[in-house]
Order: C-alpha cells, then structure tokens, then sequence
C-alpha cells in the first residue's frame, strides 16, 4: 500500500515524468524499507540470543561456588580421616568435581569465543600436559603415561589446546586394546604423542580428518575429534603431523611458534 502510493505521489501530484528519476526513487525506497523490515524482524531474534547468553554467564557463574565448596569440603575430610573406604569415596567425589569443572571451563571457553573476547594467554605446554594427565590417569588408570617434557612457553589457546591433548590421547587410547602405554615428549616447542595400537595405512590418513569418520566402526563416539583438532590447529597457527604405520602405532605432533 506504501509502495503505490509513492508510486502515485511521484507521477500525480508532482508529475514526474522521467522514468529513470522515478525508478531510482523507488528502488531507494525498497531498499530502506528492507533494512527496516529485516531489523524488525531480527531484533527479537538478538535479543533471545543476548538473554541465552545473560543466563549462560549467570548460571556460569552461579557453578562456581558449590564447585569450589565440594573442593574445600574433600580436602578438609581427607586430612581429617585415614579411612580407607571412606577415602575412596571422597576421591570419587572429587573425580566427579573435576569432571564438573571441566564442564565449567567449557562452558566458560564457549562464552568467550561467541563473544569475540581474547582467550589467548602465556602459558608453559609442559605444565598444561602434566595437569592434563593427571586427570586423564584418573580416567584412564590402566595406562601408562611416560612423560619427558622441557619448559616450552607460548602464546596461544591454552583451554582449547587442552581439549586437543584430551581428544589425541583418548583416541591413541581407544585405538590400543593391545597395548597400555602413551609416549609423550616436549622439546623444540613439538609435542608428540605416541600410541602403539593398530596404527593406520596411508589410505586412512587420508581419511582422518573427515568428520564423521572412524577406522574401527565398533569404537563408540561420533568420529568428530580430528577434524575439530585440525580446525583447532589451523586456526590457532600450530602444525599438526600424523606418522602411523599398521600394527606398530600412531604418532601425533603438534608444532608451536615460540613465545
């Protein structure tokens, strides 16, 4: 209705005879009616997005207490008993809040990352690796991890290249049935990590980075863990390798700039 009577406006009342003036006004017309509709239409959008994330950062920040509550709590049973059954549990309870915790720092990483805010920092690989580990060994207690780390500072995404670490060794892990020992070594700002599980031929290599896909389709997961690691490692300016050979195991390397 606005539109006809511009178009009315243009050719009766002012008389406006030239047909390039009137489609230029027109079309200029259009357009600022588009904006406007489209802003219109996606504001409520925005704003469900903005209170999603205002509950996101207050929930966020709601986990912090009672997390750091079961924390202090355990501590303090553990220095006050030397039950061992009841030191068992306790060391249950504090498996299940680091596992907590790491849901919080996830959640906390995802916040940042939506929000455009910088979430690199300095920070020394070796000790990043050593914490890693210790709680993998938690997870993982049959293995065994022989470490041989020098200090190695970067600059970079020290929460997302903690879920790299996680995701490489729980992949060398779930692929070595037959074996129960993890090679992890620091040196030249290069982090390798060696499996010696089924390996891979050079065909499926090739094919790891797929989403989606899985050399052994009876292991459990989504096959989604190298390629968000490839993605990690391109975007974050770090060199990703894979030396594997069939029978003999897997060697991951991740090259680092130097701080």
């Amino acid at each position: 209705m606005t539109f006809l009577i511009v178009l009315y406006y243009l050719l009766i009342v002012l008389n406006i005879q030239n047909i390039y003036l009137i489609g230029i006004v027109l079309i200029l017309f259009v357009t600022i009616s588009s904006i406007f509709i489209s802003r219109l239409s996606t504001q409520p959008l925005q704003e469900h997005v903005e209170n999603l994330q205002n509950l996101s950062k207050e929930t966020l920040h709601e986990l912090n207490l009672p997390i750091s509550t079961i924390k202090t709590n355990t501590q303090m049973i553990k220095k006050n008993t030397k039950d061992e059954k009841l030191l068992k549990r306790v060391q249950r309870i504090e498996n299940a809040c680091e596992m907590l915790q790491q849901r919080y720092n996830e959640l906390d990483y995802m916040i940042k990352t939506q929000t455009k805010q910088n979430i690199k920092e300095k920070f020394d690989v070796a000790k990043l690796v050593k914490s890693r580990i210790e709680f993998l060994s938690s997870v993982y207690p049959h293995v065994v991890f022989n470490l041989k780390l020098k200090t190695t500072m970067i600059y970079n995404d020290k929460i997302g290249l903690s879920k790299v670490i996680d995701n490489i060794i729980d992949n060398g892990v779930k692929y070595s049935t037959n074996s129960n020992k993890i090679d992890i070594k620091l040196d030249n700002y290069t982090l390798g990590i060696q499996d010696f599980g089924c390996g891979m031929d050079e065909v499926e290599l090739l094919k790891i980075f797929d989403n989606y896909y899985q050399t052994n389709r009876s292991m459990h997961g989504f096959g989604i863990g190298l390629s968000m690691v490839k993605r990690f490692c391109d975007t974050n300016d770090i060199q990703l390798n894979f030396k594997s050979k069939p029978n003999f195991g897997t060697t991951v390397l991740l090259k680092f700039k130097g701080y």
